[in-house]
């Protein structure tokens, strides 16, 4: 099976509804590192000047080639990615292998 890495950096408090957008779409599963901090090109500031660091989470989906374009837009989507800076972002990656995904696929797909 060819498959792809989707890798979503999303607001903490949107990742519940990108990672079900993702499902409904087809991925299978995710893992979800927390708390990560997200910088964009300028540096957000409080009313005391303070800087502010917004906490993230890196949402990781290995799916299949075939549901990926499906899967990056239910993320898209259900993130809001366009509608303000800094609401997150998402890409794909090519794997050239991956093991350990019988458990993942559903009945008919094959490993190869």
């Amino acid at each position: 099976m060819k498959t792809k890495l989707i890798v979503a950096l999303v607001d903490d408090a949107k990742t519940d509804t990108v990672v079900d957008a993702a499902r409904a779409a087809g991925a299978t599963g995710a893992t979800v590192i927390t708390s990560a901090r997200g910088e964009g090109r300028s540096v957000k500031k409080t009313f005391l000047g303070l800087e502010l660091a917004s906490k993230c989470d890196v949402l990781l989906f290995l799916v299949s080639e075939a549901h990926a374009p499906a899967v990056l837009k239910g993320i898209h989507d259900a993130g809001q990615f366009d509608g303000e800076p800094g609401a997150g972002v998402a890409f794909q990656i090519d794997v050239e292998e991956a093991v350990g995904l019988a458990s993942q696929m559903a009945g008919g797909e094959s490993a190869e």
